[in-house]
Parts: C-alpha cells; structure tokens; sequence
C-alpha cells in the first residue's frame, strides 16, 4: 500500500472509480480536473499493485475546510482505506491552517457516516434533495481545534 498526492495522470482512474462507487452522481472529469488545479486542493490516494485503492480530496478557504469527494474501490472496503485517507485529508487541512471541516454525506450512506462519526464529525443539518437523484444529504463538521 503507498498512500500519495494526487498526479494529474491519476486523474482518469479517479474518474473510471467515481462513476463506480457513485453511479447515480460521479464527479466527471472536468470537475476533478478543476478542483486538481485549484491552488486551495489538496487529493490523496492509495495506491495498490499499481491501482488506485482509495482515493479522496480536500479544499480549504481561510480557517475552514471542506471534504470534497472520499472513496474506496469495493475490493478494498472496510480494509481501514477510507480511514487513512480521511487522516491524511484532515492533516492536510490542519496544516492549511483550518480550525473546522465540513463535508455532506448521503442519508443512506451508512458505512461513510460511521466513518465520520468515529473521527469526531457530528451532524449539523439535512440538506433536501442535495444529490442528482433527489437523495438528502447530512451535513457534517468537525472541529479541528
């Protein structure tokens, strides 16, 4: 396992791996492409034999942060990959100078909210019909203080 930056050649697996884990609302290329580029984003992934395992991206303006996208192939779920990536995107938040960190997270999404829950994100509000598909979203901060 090699936990790294993203590289902009990454690019095309993140977005084959979107449209895997998240069929109904992947972000498409130009959405990765763009937040890649951002001076104010920072994406990590896991790599595996070569592949990309697990992968996730993090934007921060001033003293907050938001998760953008975090997410781990099937093969590797529940293997502690969305873990590691979650640390490395809250470290890197830290080290932006962030004190909170939100992000939104589908209402059936059981697994991830567990995952949020467990490295101290509490859940703030609903947002009705956030994604594509007409599904709520939870929004979620954490206090990095």
């Amino acid at each position: 396992m090699n936990l790294r930056p993203w590289k902009f050649e990454d690019l095309s697996e993140i977005e084959r791996l979107e449209r895997e884990c998240f069929p109904s609302a992947p972000w498409n290329r130009r959405a990765l492409t763009d937040c890649f580029l951002s001076e104010r984003f920072y994406g990590v992934l896991s790599e595996e034999g070569g592949r990309i395992a697990a992968y996730g991206g993090i934007s921060w303006l001033l003293d907050e942060a938001e998760v953008l996208l975090i997410a781990t192939a099937e093969l590797y779920r529940r293997c502690g990959r969305g873990q590691e990536i979650l640390s490395a995107l809250l470290a890197e938040a830290k080290r932006q100078g962030a004190k909170r960190v939100f992000l939104e997270v589908r209402v059936s999404n059981a697994p991830a909210q567990m995952l949020y829950l467990k490295n101290g994100f509490a859940g703030l509000y609903a947002r009705a019909r956030y994604y594509p598909d007409g599904e709520d979203a939870i929004v979620m901060k954490k206090e990095l203080i």
